[in-house]
Parts: C-alpha cells; sequence; structure tokens
C-alpha cells in the first residue's frame, strides 16, 4: 500500500509514429505523413503519457521541439538489447504506430540515448546481428552528414567556445547536422554559420550531456520547468567553455 507522501512513478513517455499529414503545434514545420510526435496537453508544457484516445486538447509535437531529437531508435526484435538499453538511459521514450488491422497502438520499439544504446551493444557485443546492426548504423549516420558542413561547423563552434572539451565540437555538429533531422544546424542561420544558430546546438548539447535535464523529463517534469531549472548550470557551462568565468 502507497503512503500519502509516496508519488507514484511517471507513466514513460511515448512518441506515435502518424499515420496521417502531421504538423508541429509549436514551430509550425509541417511533418509530413509518417511523422514522430509526441502529444502535449493544451496547458501544460509536459508531453503526455497516455495515448491520443485521451479526452481533452492536445497538441502535436516534433521531437525537436519535445527535447526528444536527440535520441536514438531502437526497434523491437531484440529483448536483450532493448532491456540493457532501457536501463542505461536516463530518458526513453516507447515508440507506437497505429495498426488498422489490429485496431491499437503497437510498439515499435524505444528511444534511447546513444551512451545507453552503445553501453548496451557493449554487453550483447557476443551477439553477431548486434555488431552488424552498429555497423550499419554507423554507415546510415556517415551517409546523411554533409562532411564539409560538419567540420565547417564544428570549427565554428571551437572558435566560439573555444574552452569546450576536445572532440565535443565534432560530437555537436554532427549531430544539429544531421540531414532531414529538423535540428538547429539544417537551419538557414546555421548553414550561414550564424553564432545565435551555433550557440542553440551548443546549449542544446549542454542541456542533455551537463545537467540532469533529461532525468528531470524522465521523472515527468513539465518540460519548461525543467529547462528553467538547469538554466543556471547552463549557463556555468557556456561561460566555461567561453572561457569568461
Amino acid at each position: 500500500m502507497r503512503s500519502s507522501n509516496e508519488q507514484p512513478a511517471p507513466k514513460a513517455l511515448m512518441v506515435f509514429i502518424s499515420t496521417r499529414d502531421s504538423t508541429c503545434d509549436e514551430c509550425g514545420e509541417n511533418l509530413g505523413h509518417g511523422a514522430w510526435i509526441t502529444l502535449a496537453r493544451q496547458d501544460s508544457p509536459a508531453p503526455m503519457e497516455v495515448g491520443p484516445s485521451q479526452s481533452g486538447p492536445a497538441r502535436a509535437l516534433c521531437l525537436s521541439c519535445a527535447d526528444l531529437d536527440h535520441l536514438l531508435f531502437l526497434p523491437s526484435g531484440n529483448a536483450a538489447l532493448t532491456g540493457r538499453a532501457a536501463k542505461h538511459s536516463a530518458l526513453s521514450a516507447v515508440v507506437l504506430k497505429w495498426s488498422r488491422a489490429r485496431k491499437r497502438y503497437e510498439r515499435q520499439g524505444l528511444l534511447v540515448t546513444s551512451e545507453a544504446l552503445e553501453a548496451a551493444e557493449e554487453e550483447c557485443l557476443a551477439d553477431q546481428d548486434v555488431r552488424a546492426r552498429r555497423q550499419e548504423r554507423a554507415a546510415e549516420r556517415r551517409a546523411e552528414l554533409d562532411q564539409g558542413y560538419v567540420r565547417r561547423f564544428a570549427a565554428r563552434v571551437r572558435e566560439l567556445f573555444p574552452g569546450c572539451p576536445a572532440g565535443c565540437e565534432t560530437y555537436i555538429a554532427e549531430h544539429a547536422c544531421l540531414k532531414y533531422s529538423g535540428r538547429v544546424g539544417r537551419s538557414a542561420a546555421a548553414k550561414d554559420l550564424d553564432e545565435t544558430a551555433i550557440r542553440l546546438a551548443v546549449v542544446a548539447h549542454i542541456r542533455h550531456t551537463e545537467t540532469e535535464y533529461d532525468r528531470l523529463i524522465a521523472k515527468g517534469w513539465g518540460r519548461l520547468v525543467a529547462r528553467a531549472h538547469v538554466e543556471e548550470a547552463i549557463r556555468a557551462v557556456l561561460a566555461k567553455w567561453q572561457g569568461s568565468e
């Protein structure tokens, strides 16, 4: 029996693969058919933790606006890998798609952090299929990146934030510049290496890797509340990386 002071565990975050054309209600981006979206209540900054059948108004958010675009998709099919990845991931989301034949939402896989997926794969390296999938994912990632643009983006990050750890600029650039991702690196301003756009990419990286933001979201905090909570920590890291402490 739960005590009156004990808080219920937050339900899993859910991402839905839309079966119709969708538009993000926050950034206004036309996401097209088969978009990956979360649903948010009109009166709450937190992603919904239930399916779209729940009554009440809801907004569709793209993964970028929902602060989930840094996660990697792990398809269903390997229970051991999925379980280990979920265990290691500070933040995860279940991916669902409507089945017209079965008239229900069916699980397609899990969104997890790259670090969690790599840790899970290390634990499953005896599995040849996992090794092959890792190589395939790496090849797909290389194909999706404009290497020249990534190098210029990374150099600009290093120029503006000379104190960031070695290699961090490349990681930020590769994440921000993935083709078709809708991330900040694909914007016109970013392609011109605009300082504001570069800063947004760096802030997003710091938010997910240098603060407790992901863990707060996983606990059920709303996005705006969680962002405000880690804002001071982000400013401290920015000052350090800019050499202005």
